[in-house]
Order: structure tokens, then sequence, then C-alpha cells
């Protein structure tokens, strides 16, 4: 009601109380004035009898218990209806309903449109099953925000490194992770300090900063895991990604030298390495050539010395079948070799038995003569007889033949030989 209403400080006859002035309003007129509204509401008229021949005309009759209790079921039933609709509720594909029933899980619902009973009886609860969560250990939003508390760790060799790194992860059971911890993602975050402390705790600090990041991340992921199944957890761990893995900001630089030795170590040795790949085949060649030199020097000197051994037996057999033929021929044979590499030539002239030096290389370079290659000269070897000299004057002159020489030469032995006659 607005205070322009009729019944707001005024009479029902359109008289003002005290003489023209508004006081407070009427609180039966407002009575009676609720009364009539709330007939008009439920289709009801006013009638027409005052109480005691008053001005019926201007009061409407007050409702009646009975009118009331039919407003009041009314208002019941709405109520009811909303209270019996509020139990409806919509799970989405990626989530899960946890149903309550005073206060303690009932069941878990599946995606769709769900009905329980209403409240205070039953409750429901939405978890999303497949949002990735995570949790930054060491570190809040970038690597430079770096929460030192968390990420100073030491290690086996007695190290200390700065881990930063992120687990990411699911809810497998929504049963569990509502119920059995009070603060399951604080858990996650403390299982996965834990368990990286404990995995870089293990191992050495050079591991820990270069080689090993793969590896501890992978042993972090599975004892992170172990660690929130023994507590029934409810949460299923997705990855843990390493961050950032390097020495405390105080002994960064010299680390910095440290890693630039061990990769000039690194080049020293693939270099050492590629020249032993260049030289140790190549000696290895080697040694095979010269023992294949070697097996093939041992098989022609075996097979030189069966060859002697048989041809010393052939001649053996000659020998007893002809001494003194088989005497006088390897006699000559073997003068024959010996004279045939050298350039001096001895003669026995006919008359007197005396043998004659010729030192043919001399001669050759007193006459001048170029020869591109040393000739065999024509020289008499006599034959000789076991037991005589060298050569016996009887025996005819044998002749070797010898490439053409100088023509100054052979006249030259030639005029010696008549001189001596």
């Amino acid at each position: 009601m607005s205070l322009n209403d009729h019944g707001w400080g005024n009479q029902p006859g359109g008289g003002k109380r005290g003489g023209g002035n508004q006081g407070p309003p009427d609180l039966e007129e407002l009575w009676r004035d609720f009364n009539r509204r709330l007939s008009g509401l439920f289709g009801k008229k006013a009638g027409g009898s005052g109480d005691g021949g008053g001005d019926g005309g201007s009061r409407m009759p007050s409702i009646s218990p009975r009118q009331f209790g039919g407003g009041i079921g009314v208002i019941l039933m709405l109520v009811a209806a909303i209270w019996l609709g509020s139990s409806f509720y919509i799970v989405d594909a990626s989530q899960r309903g946890v149903v309550l029933q005073f206060g303690r899980f009932k069941e878990v619902t599946e995606p769709g449109l769900r009905w329980r009973l209403p409240w205070p009886i039953q409750t429901n609860e939405i978890v999303n099953v497949t949002g990735v969560r995570t949790v930054e250990v060491g570190y809040r939003g970038s690597d430079k925000n770096k929460v030192l508390k968390e990420a100073l760790m030491l290690t086996d060799d007695e190290n200390i490194v700065n881990v930063q790194f992120a687990v990411q992860y699911l809810l497998s059971d929504p049963k569990d992770y509502l119920f059995n911890n009070r603060h399951p993602d604080d858990a996650v975050m403390q299982a996965a300090e834990t368990a990286i402390r404990e995995v870089v705790g293990k191992s050495k600090m050079d591991f820990v900063l270069y080689e090993g990041r793969d590896q501890i991340a992978a042993n972090t992921q599975k004892l992170i895991q172990d660690i929130l199944d023994r507590y029934k957890t409810g949460i299923l761990v997705r990855s843990v990604n390493m961050q950032s893995t390097q020495p405390p900001e105080q002994v960064q630089a010299a680390f910095d030298d440290a890693v630039k030795a061990g990769q000039d170590r690194e080049r020293q040795k693939n270099e050492g390495q590629a020249y032993a790949n260049d030289v140790i085949p190549r000696a290895r060649g080697a040694a095979s050539r010269l023992m294949e030199e070697a097996t093939g020097y041992r098989q022609r000197i075996i097979v030189t010395a069966e060859g002697d051994a048989s041809r010393f037996k052939q001649i053996l057999t000659e020998y007893s079948k002809a001494p003194e033929v088989t005497r006088s021929r390897m006699y000559l044979e073997t003068v024959q070799q010996v004279f045939a590499n050298t350039s001096k030539v001895m003669l026995d002239s006919k008359g007197s038995g005396n043998l004659l030096y010729l030192p043919l290389d001399k001669l050759m370079q007193a006459a001048g003569a170029t020869v591109a290659a040393p000739a065999a000269i024509e020289t008499v070897v006599p034959r000789t007889v076991p037991g005589a000299s060298i050569a016996s004057p009887d025996a005819p002159p044998q002749t070797e033949r010898s490439a053409p020489g100088d023509a100054r030469v052979r006249g030259s032995l030639g005029s010696r030989e008549r001189g001596e006659r």
C-alpha cells in the first residue's frame, strides 16, 4: 500500500483524523483491506451484511477459516511442487554425480538428467572427472617465480639442486576423492614433494641435472601414484613434467664452467675416437698384409726346400750312375753361375798357362763406350778335368754368347790374345 491509499491514516468516510493532519494508519482498516484483497484473489465477492446495522456498504466481510484453509492448501501445493522439482539435476558428459542421503554416501550417477529425493533427505555433488588438474612444485606460474622452500633438494653425493616440476592428474574415483581425504589437492602436493625428494636423494647430481631428467620424472610419477593409492585419494597421476633442474644461483657460474669443461672433454674424446677409427683399421690391414706375406714366404721356402731336396735326390741318382760326368757338369754349371754375375774376365792362354785378369768395366770406361746395360762378353771357358786347376789347355774352349758389344773391346781382346801367343 502507498501513502496515497485511502486507508493510510484516513477514515472510511473521507474525513481526516486530527483536523486534517495525517496520523498513523488505522490497524483495523488495514486488516479489513487485507481481507478484501485476499477474498478478491480467491474469487470471493464482498457481502452486504454488516455487523449490527453499521455501514455495511463500505465494509468487506472477513475471511472464514474454511476459506483461509483453502488458500493455505494451494500455497502448500505450490511449495511442495517447488520442493519436489528441486530434486532434478543434470550431470554433464565430463562429470559424475554423487548422491548423499542424510550426509552419507548413497551412489554415483552417470551423465544425464537425474532425480533424487528432495532436500534434506538427499543432496548431490557434481564432480568433474575428465578435467586435467595441475599442481606446481618449486614455482608458481613461471620458472622465474621460484619457491625455494619446495625447490631446493639434496642429492646422493651431498650437493644441492633446484628442481621445479608440475604434476597433472585426473579423478579416477569421485567417492574416494570426496570422502576419504579432507584436502585431496593438498595431498597431491605433499605426495609430489615427498616423491621428488626421495628420487633426487638417491641420485647423483650430474644424473639429476643432465642425462637423468626423463628417468627421474618417470620414477617420481610412479612413486606419487603409489602414495596416492595408499591413501585412497581417488586420483590418477597423468604426467610429471620437469620444468627446470639447475644448481643454486650462488654456484651457477662454477657449474657453467664445469659444463663447458665436460663438453670439451667429450669433444676431445670424440676426436680421439675418430683418430682411432682411422688408424686402427689401417694398422689391422697392415698386420693382415704382413701375415699374408709371411704365410706366402713360408710356403715359398717350404716348396723351394722340397724342390731342392727332390733335385738333390735326382742328382744323387744320376751321380750314382755316372760320377765323373755328373761331377764335371756340376762344376761347369757352378762356374757359369759365378761368372754370369761379374763384369771381369779371366783368360787362360794356351801357350804359357798363365791367367790373365781383364777388368772389363775399366776397359769399357776407358774406351768411352756407352752401354745401356752391362753386356756379357764372349769368353772362353775351358773344359776342365776333375783335379786340374781352373782350365785345361787341351780341352776345347767353350764360348758364351753375349749381346753385341763394342767392336773396340773385341778388337783389343783379339790383339791382346795374339800378342800373348
